[in-house]
């Protein structure tokens, strides 16, 4: 049965490189990239639908499929203020996660972050967390939600205070009790990704970092 993988946040360090994985990836036949920019791609299989986020609900037609992979997400520094930052890590995700459901999507992936926690006094983990709390209520057959630490790779834009953690936090999570903030690979998320969205489950499955890459 022809299958069709929809990736909202397609340009992020995550996004981009699942989308190279999906291209050849025997279980989905379609690929459907949402952006808020036009973006080509040479394979065949992958369509790019631009949105306004502002008006999601008048772009419902994109997040017709079976599977959404939600890796959208930004930092406080890009965004401008903490409200910003939420209208896409909480407002956009959510909403796009319930049009696809009504659109009949059943399978849903997340990406969030170890340490995510509705009640956490983080304004970036309590978004993490009462993102995840929201779509948990919501009736997919499947929710999949990851929660790497800082994610590495090569980025649009740099981001320094990436940069720092990234020299930083190998060597604080030798310390006892935060293995589970060590630092992932951007791609090697992806990979998981992709090798879970051919599983069949159902019901909620939460993976922490140590969880999902016990070696790295």
């Amino acid at each position: 049965m022809k299958r069709t993988a929809i990736i909202l946040g397609a340009t992020g360090l995550v996004g981009s490189n699942l989308i190279k994985r999906l291209i050849d990836n025997q279980y989905f036949s379609d690929i459907v990239s949402i952006t808020r920019r036009p973006v080509n791609y040479e394979a065949s299989n992958v369509t790019n639908h631009v949105v306004d986020f502002e008006q999601l609900a008048e772009f419902d037609f994109a997040f017709q499929g079976n599977t959404l992979f939600s890796c959208l997400g930004t930092t406080i520094k890009e965004a401008g203020s903490i409200a910003a930052q939420r209208k896409v890590d909480v407002d956009y995700q959510l909403e796009a996660a319930t049009i696809a459901l009504e659109q009949g999507v059943d399978d849903y992936f997340l990406i969030s972050s170890s340490g995510a926690n509705a009640k956490s006094l983080s304004p970036y983990l309590s978004m993490k967390g009462e993102l995840e709390d929201a779509v948990i209520r919501l009736p997919f057959n499947s929710i999949t939600i990851l929660q790497p630490s800082l994610l590495l790779g090569e980025r649009a834009k740099s981001r320094v205070a990436e940069g720092l953690g990234a020299k930083m936090l190998p060597m604080l999570c030798r310390l006892p009790g935060l293995r589970r903030f060590k630092p992932i690979q951007g791609w090697q998320v992806a990979q998981k990704m992709c090798e879970l969205s051919s599983l069949k489950k159902s019901g909620l499955t939460r993976l922490r970092l140590e969880a999902v890459f016990p070696n790295s």
